[in-house]
């Protein structure tokens, strides 16, 4: 069963993290609509896996992890005076392609027939 601390932790993280990045002045993170989407944080709560979302594609999104994985110990300080911990997680960010995704996803379904009666038509103009 999970333990239900850990997953309050690692949403307070996220919170923290994501109230952080505004103050970061790492031009990779402050020129990009940064989004943290999730965190995982470990049983032993000693590390913490922060996905990152980023408006602008994968590369984008690779240039803002990289800047944030730079600026971890301006998170690590945000997080220790906002959430009472023993022992401050080890930070690891890794890109989140769901945006990505999800929009591909909804192209796809728009480009899909609209009522079922253009489904037969296209049916019948193929068997010819």
């Amino acid at each position: 069963m999970a333990n239900f601390n850990i997953k309050r932790l690692s949403e307070d993280i996220r919170r923290e993290i994501s109230a952080a990045v505004s103050g970061v002045k790492d031009p990779r993170v402050a020129d990009g609509f940064v989004t943290i989407t999730r965190c995982e944080l470990t049983n032993d709560m000693s590390y913490c896996k922060v996905w990152v979302a980023c408006m602008g594609g994968s590369e984008r999104t690779a240039k803002a992890v990289e800047g944030m994985t730079a600026a971890s110990g301006y998170f690590k300080k945000q997080i220790a005076g906002a959430v009472r911990m023993r022992k401050i997680p080890e930070l690891i960010f890794q890109s989140d392609n769901s945006l990505e995704y999800s929009e591909h996803i909804e192209d796809i379904i728009a480009h899909l027939p609209k009522r079922a009666d253009e489904i037969s038509d296209k049916e019948d103009g193929d068997g010819d």
